[in-house]
C-alpha cells in the first residue's frame, strides 16, 4: 500500500524561491521542509507526534508558515505559500495527530 504523501510548493514569485522553491511534504509520520539547491537539497523534518503548533501568517496573497516542535528543535519555517495551501498543511497535521 503506497504511503499517503502531500506536497506543497512555495511560489517562485516570493523572496528566496525564484530558482529553487521550498517544498513542504506531509506524511502520516513526518513534516518535511525541502529546499533544493544547485546540487542536492537541504531537508528538515519533524515527526507528526512531535509537532506542538502550526502558525500561519497571511498577507494579501501569500502566507508564511511556522511549524513548532515539542522536542525543542528549531521550527520549520517557509514563506510564499498560497493561503489555501497553508490551511491545508495545518489541517493535515491536525488530522494525522488525531489518528495516532
Amino acid at each position: 500500500m503506497p504511503e499517503e504523501k502531500y506536497a506543497f510548493h512555495a511560489s517562485r514569485w516570493t523572496a528566496g524561491n525564484l530558482f529553487f522553491p521550498v517544498r513542504i511534504e506531509i506524511t502520516r509520520q513526518h513534516v518535511i521542509r525541502i529546499k533544493p539547491r544547485l546540487v542536492g537539497s537541504d531537508e528538515e523534518s519533524i515527526a507528526i507526534a512531535k509537532v506542538a503548533s502550526v502558525n500561519i501568517r497571511t498577507g494579501w496573497i501569500w502566507s508564511d508558515i511556522r511549524i513548532d516542535s515539542s522536542g525543542g528543535s528549531n521550527p520549520i519555517t517557509s514563506h510564499g505559500h498560497r493561503k489555501q495551501d497553508a490551511r491545508q498543511i495545518r489541517d493535515l497535521i491536525e488530522r494525522f495527530q488525531r489518528e495516532q
